[in-house]
Protein backbone atom coordinates (compact mmCIF):
# COMPACT_ATOMS: atom_id res chain seq x y z
CA UNK A 1 0.00 0.00 0.00
CA UNK A 2 1.50 3.65 -0.92
CA UNK A 3 0.28 6.67 0.94
CA UNK A 4 -0.64 9.31 -1.51
CA UNK A 5 2.46 11.58 -2.03
CA UNK A 6 0.15 14.26 -3.77
CA UNK A 7 -1.71 15.24 0.00
CA UNK A 8 0.97 17.47 1.78
CA UNK A 9 -1.75 18.04 4.72
CA UNK A 10 -0.94 16.19 8.01
CA UNK A 11 -4.68 16.29 8.74
CA UNK A 12 -5.51 13.35 6.64
CA UNK A 13 -3.87 9.95 6.79
CA UNK A 14 -4.18 8.58 2.81
CA UNK A 15 -4.03 5.52 1.62
CA UNK A 16 -4.19 4.08 -1.51
CA UNK A 17 -4.88 0.09 -2.44
CA UNK A 18 -4.55 -1.58 -5.74
CA UNK A 19 -8.28 -3.86 -5.60
CA UNK A 20 -10.55 -3.70 -2.63
CA UNK A 21 -14.67 -5.09 -2.69
CA UNK A 22 -15.40 -1.64 -0.57
CA UNK A 23 -13.32 1.08 0.77
CA UNK A 24 -16.32 1.69 2.64
CA UNK A 25 -16.71 -1.45 4.48
CA UNK A 26 -12.99 -1.71 4.82
CA UNK A 27 -12.86 1.77 6.25
CA UNK A 28 -15.44 1.13 8.63
CA UNK A 29 -13.52 -1.77 10.28
CA UNK A 30 -10.85 0.17 10.32
CA UNK A 31 -12.47 2.77 12.23
CA UNK A 32 -13.65 -0.27 14.97
CA UNK A 33 -9.93 -1.14 15.28
CA UNK A 34 -9.30 2.55 16.11
CA UNK A 35 -7.90 4.50 12.97
CA UNK A 36 -7.77 7.94 13.41
CA UNK A 37 -10.14 10.86 12.26
CA UNK A 38 -9.68 12.06 8.12
CA UNK A 39 -7.95 8.92 7.60
CA UNK A 40 -8.86 8.24 3.65
CA UNK A 41 -8.77 5.05 1.84
CA UNK A 42 -8.44 5.15 -1.98
CA UNK A 43 -9.31 2.02 -4.48
CA UNK A 44 -7.51 1.72 -8.05
CA UNK A 45 -10.79 -0.92 -8.34
CA UNK A 46 -13.82 -2.15 -6.34
CA UNK A 47 -15.62 -5.08 -7.07
CA UNK A 48 -18.31 -4.51 -4.39
CA UNK A 49 -18.65 -0.99 -4.39
CA UNK A 50 -21.70 0.20 -3.32
CA UNK A 51 -23.96 3.46 -4.05
CA UNK A 52 -26.84 4.85 -2.33
CA UNK A 53 -30.21 2.22 -1.93
CA UNK A 54 -27.68 -0.84 -2.26
CA UNK A 55 -27.02 -0.39 -5.72
CA UNK A 56 -23.31 -1.54 -7.38
CA UNK A 57 -20.89 0.94 -8.17
CA UNK A 58 -18.06 -0.26 -10.47
CA UNK A 59 -15.92 1.57 -12.61
CA UNK A 60 -12.73 0.36 -14.86
CA UNK A 61 -9.65 0.27 -12.92
CA UNK A 62 -7.52 3.36 -11.93
CA UNK A 63 -10.64 5.23 -14.19
CA UNK A 64 -12.41 7.09 -11.50
CA UNK A 65 -12.13 8.45 -8.11
CA UNK A 66 -13.12 5.68 -5.83
CA UNK A 67 -12.79 7.13 -1.77
CA UNK A 68 -13.74 6.88 1.26
CA UNK A 69 -13.01 9.18 4.26
CA UNK A 70 -13.52 8.68 7.84
CA UNK A 71 -14.64 11.31 10.31
CA UNK A 72 -14.17 11.29 14.35
CA UNK A 73 -15.74 15.00 14.94
CA UNK A 74 -18.99 14.52 13.99
CA UNK A 75 -21.82 17.10 13.57
CA UNK A 76 -24.56 17.28 15.29
CA UNK A 77 -26.12 16.42 12.28
CA UNK A 78 -24.36 13.60 10.22
CA UNK A 79 -25.40 14.70 7.04
CA UNK A 80 -23.40 17.93 7.04
CA UNK A 81 -20.61 15.71 6.61
CA UNK A 82 -22.02 13.93 3.00
CA UNK A 83 -22.67 17.40 1.86
CA UNK A 84 -19.15 18.51 2.75
CA UNK A 85 -17.13 15.81 0.34
CA UNK A 86 -19.84 16.48 -1.94
CA UNK A 87 -19.56 20.33 -2.11
CA UNK A 88 -15.54 19.46 -2.07
CA UNK A 89 -15.76 17.77 -5.57
CA UNK A 90 -17.94 19.70 -7.19
CA UNK A 91 -14.94 22.60 -6.29
CA UNK A 92 -12.55 20.80 -7.68
CA UNK A 93 -14.89 19.74 -11.18
CA UNK A 94 -15.97 23.40 -11.46
CA UNK A 95 -12.02 24.08 -11.21
CA UNK A 96 -11.36 22.21 -14.40
CA UNK A 97 -14.37 23.49 -16.18
CA UNK A 98 -17.43 21.34 -15.65
CA UNK A 99 -20.28 23.29 -14.97
CA UNK A 100 -21.71 20.49 -12.12
CA UNK A 101 -24.48 21.59 -9.42
CA UNK A 102 -25.28 19.44 -6.32
CA UNK A 103 -28.78 17.12 -6.94
CA UNK A 104 -30.61 16.48 -2.97
CA UNK A 105 -29.25 15.17 -1.18
CA UNK A 106 -25.59 14.33 -2.36
CA UNK A 107 -25.29 13.80 -6.08
CA UNK A 108 -23.11 15.65 -8.74
CA UNK A 109 -25.32 16.92 -11.76
CA UNK A 110 -24.09 18.12 -15.18
CA UNK A 111 -27.39 18.57 -16.77
CA UNK A 112 -29.35 15.83 -15.61
CA UNK A 113 -26.48 13.30 -15.93
CA UNK A 114 -24.80 11.97 -12.87
CA UNK A 115 -21.27 12.38 -12.60
CA UNK A 116 -20.47 11.21 -8.38
CA UNK A 117 -22.38 9.79 -6.11
CA UNK A 118 -22.26 9.58 -2.14
CA UNK A 119 -22.82 6.96 0.84
CA UNK A 120 -22.21 7.78 4.36
CA UNK A 121 -21.99 4.93 7.21
CA UNK A 122 -22.23 5.58 10.48
CA UNK A 123 -20.54 3.39 13.42
CA UNK A 124 -22.92 2.05 15.89
CA UNK A 125 -23.73 4.01 18.88
CA UNK A 126 -21.14 3.29 21.64
CA UNK A 127 -21.79 2.73 25.39
CA UNK A 128 -21.92 6.44 25.68
CA UNK A 129 -24.78 7.09 23.89
CA UNK A 130 -22.38 8.83 20.90
CA UNK A 131 -21.80 7.57 17.22
CA UNK A 132 -17.94 6.76 17.32
CA UNK A 133 -16.77 7.80 13.46
CA UNK A 134 -18.73 8.10 10.30
CA UNK A 135 -17.63 7.02 7.07
CA UNK A 136 -18.08 8.72 3.62
CA UNK A 137 -17.40 7.50 0.51
CA UNK A 138 -17.57 8.94 -3.32
CA UNK A 139 -17.89 7.87 -6.54
CA UNK A 140 -16.66 10.51 -9.21
CA UNK A 141 -16.56 9.60 -12.65
CA UNK A 142 -13.03 11.18 -13.72
CA UNK A 143 -12.62 9.51 -17.66
CA UNK A 144 -15.39 7.26 -17.60
CA UNK A 145 -19.01 6.91 -17.12
CA UNK A 146 -21.41 4.03 -17.08
CA UNK A 147 -24.49 4.50 -19.55
CA UNK A 148 -27.11 6.85 -18.82
CA UNK A 149 -24.10 9.08 -17.02
CA UNK A 150 -21.76 11.49 -17.77
CA UNK A 151 -17.73 12.08 -16.74
CA UNK A 152 -15.63 14.69 -16.43
CA UNK A 153 -13.57 14.15 -19.40
CA UNK A 154 -16.90 13.74 -21.61
CA UNK A 155 -18.09 17.12 -20.51
CA UNK A 156 -14.96 18.46 -21.72
CA UNK A 157 -12.55 19.44 -18.73
CA UNK A 158 -10.11 21.62 -19.33
CA UNK A 159 -6.97 19.52 -18.14
CA UNK A 160 -7.04 15.80 -16.83
CA UNK A 161 -6.81 15.17 -13.16
CA UNK A 162 -5.75 11.78 -11.86
CA UNK A 163 -8.17 9.99 -9.24
CA UNK A 164 -5.32 11.09 -6.47
CA UNK A 165 -4.54 14.70 -7.83
CA UNK A 166 -8.30 15.13 -8.27
CA UNK A 167 -8.81 13.76 -4.14
CA UNK A 168 -5.59 16.01 -2.89
CA UNK A 169 -7.23 18.76 -4.56
CA UNK A 170 -10.67 18.21 -2.58
CA UNK A 171 -9.00 17.93 0.85
CA UNK A 172 -8.17 21.10 1.52
CA UNK A 173 -11.83 21.85 0.46
CA UNK A 174 -13.53 19.90 3.02
CA UNK A 175 -11.19 21.34 5.61
CA UNK A 176 -11.93 24.55 5.01
CA UNK A 177 -15.95 23.92 4.36
CA UNK A 178 -15.84 21.80 7.86
CA UNK A 179 -14.46 25.22 10.02
CA UNK A 180 -17.45 27.13 8.69
CA UNK A 181 -20.25 27.90 11.41
CA UNK A 182 -23.53 25.65 10.77
CA UNK A 183 -25.06 29.06 9.09
CA UNK A 184 -22.50 29.41 6.38
CA UNK A 185 -22.36 25.84 5.64
CA UNK A 186 -25.75 25.02 5.03
CA UNK A 187 -26.19 28.64 2.98
CA UNK A 188 -23.09 27.39 1.09
CA UNK A 189 -24.67 24.03 0.33
CA UNK A 190 -28.13 25.34 -1.23
CA UNK A 191 -26.76 28.31 -2.68
CA UNK A 192 -25.10 24.90 -5.41
CA UNK A 193 -27.70 22.76 -5.06
CA UNK A 194 -29.69 22.66 -8.59
CA UNK A 195 -32.80 21.06 -7.35
CA UNK A 196 -34.06 24.35 -5.92
CA UNK A 197 -36.73 26.24 -7.79
CA UNK A 198 -37.54 22.29 -10.19
CA UNK A 199 -40.25 21.02 -10.86
CA UNK A 200 -39.35 17.37 -9.12
CA UNK A 201 -40.95 13.73 -8.46
CA UNK A 202 -39.42 12.29 -5.24
CA UNK A 203 -39.70 8.44 -4.96
CA UNK A 204 -40.35 7.30 -1.64
CA UNK A 205 -38.59 4.62 0.12
CA UNK A 206 -42.30 3.03 0.51
CA UNK A 207 -43.24 2.85 -3.17
CA UNK A 208 -45.11 6.37 -3.77
CA UNK A 209 -43.99 9.65 -4.52
CA UNK A 210 -44.68 13.20 -5.07
CA UNK A 211 -44.61 15.49 -8.09
CA UNK A 212 -44.17 19.09 -7.20
CA UNK A 213 -41.71 22.06 -6.74
CA UNK A 214 -38.80 22.05 -4.71
CA UNK A 215 -38.52 25.11 -2.12
CA UNK A 216 -35.80 24.44 0.21
CA UNK A 217 -33.72 22.22 2.05
CA UNK A 218 -33.62 22.80 6.20
CA UNK A 219 -30.74 22.74 8.04
CA UNK A 220 -31.56 19.24 8.89
CA UNK A 221 -31.31 18.18 5.38
CA UNK A 222 -34.76 17.44 4.61
CA UNK A 223 -36.38 18.70 0.89
CA UNK A 224 -39.13 20.75 1.14
CA UNK A 225 -41.61 19.88 -1.73
CA UNK A 226 -44.96 21.75 -2.29
CA UNK A 227 -46.93 18.96 -4.47
CA UNK A 228 -49.84 20.03 -6.98
CA UNK A 229 -52.51 19.87 -4.58
CA UNK A 230 -50.51 23.28 -2.69
CA UNK A 231 -49.52 20.19 0.41
CA UNK A 232 -46.31 20.83 1.75
CA UNK A 233 -44.19 17.69 2.21
CA UNK A 234 -40.80 17.38 4.23
CA UNK A 235 -38.48 14.48 2.36
CA UNK A 236 -36.42 12.90 4.82
CA UNK A 237 -35.04 10.41 2.41
CA UNK A 238 -36.00 9.15 -1.04
CA UNK A 239 -34.89 9.68 -4.51
CA UNK A 240 -35.20 12.64 -6.66
CA UNK A 241 -35.73 12.96 -10.54
CA UNK A 242 -35.27 16.74 -12.06
CA UNK A 243 -38.10 17.16 -14.24
CA UNK A 244 -38.06 21.02 -15.74
CA UNK A 245 -37.69 24.27 -14.41
CA UNK A 246 -41.20 25.70 -12.61
CA UNK A 247 -42.68 29.05 -14.41
CA UNK A 248 -44.29 31.40 -11.85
Amino acid sequence: MDHLKANQSTNWHVTVVEETGSTNADLMAQGAAGAPDRTVLRANYQSAGRGRLDRAWEAPRGVNLLVSLLFRHIPERLHVLTQVVALAAASVARNVGVPVVLKWPNDILVGTEKVAGILAQASPVNAEGRIPFVVVGIGVNLGWAPPGAASLHSCGWTHEMSPDEFLAAMLPEIDRLLALDDLSMHAEYVSQLGTIGLQVKVDLPNGEHVIGRALNVEPDGRLIVLDECAITHRIDTADVVHLRPVVD
